[in-house]
This record gives structure tokens, C-alpha cells and sequence, in this order.
């Protein structure tokens, strides 16, 4: 059974193990200690604040824990607002025209547009799952469990949820669409520009970032191609956030050009499908496949089991083990959502 629950500082170098098996490109997961300690420390600090009663600087940072080895096997993240504390940029795609009614002329170009449009929105980030566990539901518990605690927690997350997913770069790390930005404005290799960004210094980002909007047409052929790809790895967390009623709104990526994604909090399926129900503990239960997760958020759990759920009476019937793990009693309340 995989558990979700906080991530505690003793989990550091379960952490690290995933930043380095996570590869290049993963922004959120650098590999550098005094980064990842204090990314630990931050969510610690979030989860133990007394009462959120809106988004602010939190970050919550999460593991998936096998309950059988007690082994770290993922993480999955959200940052409450971000822009917070330190700017978060994006490229905007827009179209104009440039006509001549003379020359019988009409052109459709397309630009990139840099700014700082998702400042103050919750993040969903740092979803990553080694690869012997991708299989079963532990890819869905992973992402969803973000879901689940922002249909029970709502009031500390923004109304608009959004994800930032990894564009197409190779084995090594090179991002077609950042060489042409190197070539022109940077100086520094991809996979040092993600780091940097990674460990929060993003000074140069605003120093060196052509201010004026990019004629998409103008870049090398293999930069615009990628524009809006996802990296081969990340399909199947974009294919998740899609199902969820996740859509691109022409955002994408300043440095690999990855698209963004985004969806409002009220119309994310898992939100609007997933429903409260008492706990009734028995020794067997059957029934069906539900995503549950507690209702409290200092000490949030989320797990997938089997369970059955009376909708008339609001109760839903799960056994003592699926009760451990959940670290629920009888009477209290859980969050369920139907697979």
C-alpha cells in the first residue's frame, strides 16, 4: 500500500535519491542540498502553521511511502501562491496580424510575450515516481492526493491551480528552444540555467530576458517545434492533469518552453467527484477502488484501498489497516474519490 504524508527532514536523502533520478529539466528538484533541506523545512513549517485562511508563502511538499518497506518510493508538491516570495515567469502566446490592403498582403504571426501572469496562483509541482513503482495506482494516488486535500482544504489554495509540465531536451539536457535563446541572449547552457532557477536564483532570468515580445517565426525551426511539447517522461502526468479538466491557455515555459497548464479549483473532476463520508472500521470490506485521503492537514494522510461506501447514510466502510494508514478512528470523517 503506498501512504502520502508530509515530507519530514528525516526523508532527506530519500529526496535526493529522487532529484538525481529525476534528470535534467526538473526545476523543482535540483540536486543541491542546502536547496532541498530548506525546501523540507519550508513544508514542515507550512503544514504546522495554527490556521490558513488564504494562500500565502506555503509550500507543502509530500512522499508516497510504501507501507510495507517504509521506503520513500515519490514526492508531489504544491506551492500555495507563487510569485510570493520570489517572481515566477512564463512566455504568453498571442497572434496579431500584419496586413497591407494595398499589397494584398495579410500575414498571421505568432509572438512570445514575457511577464509574470500566474503570480499569486496555487502550483501543482514536484511530481516524480521512480520508475519501479509506475505501476498500479500510484502514479494517480501521487497526483490526486493534491486534489483531494484542496477539495477538503480549500481555503488555502488559490481559486486557479495551474502546472508548469517539463519540455522536450535530451539525455543531456539540451532544450532546443533555450539553445536558441542562449545563442542570442544568454551565454550559459540549459541544464545551468534550470539549476540556477532551481536553487531560486533568478536574477538573471530579469537581466538578460529580451524584454519585447519574440516573432515565434523568426526562431531556428527546431526551437519552434518544441513549442508546447511536453518531455516524453512527463505524458502521463499531462494526460492525469487533462483528464482532471486541465487545459494550455497559451502559456508555456521560458526555458524549455514546456507548456503550462491550468484549471479552476471548482472544476477539477477530482474536486467536484470526490465526496465526505464517516469511517465505519471493519475487519473485511468489500466493495470498490477509492482514492480516500483524512480530513485533517497537519497530519494529512492519502492512500488508494478498497472500500464500501453507503451514499444515503455517508459512511464508508474500510478496514483497520486501510484505518492505520489513514490514521483515522471510528466516527471521524474521510475524503473518498471513486477510480
Amino acid at each position: 500500500m503506498l501512504i502520502i504524508r508530509p515530507i519530514a527532514i528525516s526523508d532527506y536523502d530519500a529526496l535526493h535519491t529522487c532529484a538525481v533520478e529525476s534528470g535534467y529539466g526538473f526545476t523543482s528538484l535540483p540536486v543541491n542540498q542546502e536547496l532541498l533541506t530548506k525546501r523540507i523545512e519550508h513544508s514542515e513549517y507550512s503544514f504546522s502553521k495554527a490556521e490558513v485562511s488564504h494562500p500565502s508563502d506555503e509550500g507543502y511538499l509530500m512522499v508516497g511511502v510504501d507501507s510495507e518497506t517504509g521506503e520513500v518510493v515519490g514526492t508531489t508538491g504544491i506551492e500555495a501562491a507563487v510569485g510570493w516570495d520570489r517572481p515566477s515567469y512564463s512566455y504568453h502566446i498571442s497572434t496579431i496580424v500584419h496586413s497591407s490592403h494595398k499589397l494584398g498582403v495579410h500575414n498571421t504571426v505568432k509572438l512570445l510575450t514575457f511577464g509574470n501572469n500566474y503570480t499569486g496562483c496555487t502550483e501543482i509541482c514536484t511530481l516524480f515516481l521512480r520508475e519501479p513503482y509506475r505501476q498500479g495506482t500510484n502514479g494517480r494516488l501521487l497526483s490526486k492526493s493534491r486534489f483531494l486535500m484542496m477539495a477538503e482544504h480549500p481555503e488555502c489554495f488559490s481559486p486557479t491551480i495551474f502546472a508548469e509540465m517539463r519540455g522536450v531536451s535530451d539525455a543531456k539536457g539540451n532544450s532546443p528552444f533555450w539553445q536558441w535563446l542562449q545563442q542570442h541572449f544568454f551565454s550559459i547552457d540549459f541544464t545551468l540555467a534550470d539549476y540556477l532557477t532551481g536553487i531560486g536564483k533568478k536574477g538573471f532570468i530579469a537581466d538578460l530576458m529580451p524584454k519585447l515580445p519574440i516573432y515565434i517565426n523568426l526562431l531556428s525551426p527546431e526551437a519552434q517545434a518544441v513549442i508546447g511539447k511536453v518531455h516524453d517522461n512527463t505524458r502521463p502526468a499531462l494526460t492525469l492533469l487533462e483528464q482532471e479538466g486541465f487545459t494550455c491557455r497559451n502559456y508555456v515555459d521560458i526555458f524549455d518552453a514546456g507548456p503550462t497548464v491550468e484549471c479552476d479549483l471548482r472544476h477539477i473532476e477530482s474536486v467536484r467527484h470526490s465526496v465526505r463520508a464517516r469511517v465505519e472500521i471493519a475487519r473485511h470490506s468489500s466493495g470498490q477502488n477509492y482514492l480516500m485521503c483524512n480530513s485533517t492537514f497537519k497530519n494529512f494522510r492519502a492512500t488508494a484501498a478498497k472500500a464500501a461506501y453507503n451514499r444515503e447514510r455517508e459512511e464508508v466502510v474500510i478496514t483497520p489497516e486501510v484505518a492505520k494508514a489513514l490514521e483515522v478512528e471510528q466516527g471521524e470523517w474521510l475524503r473518498i474519490l471513486s477510480q
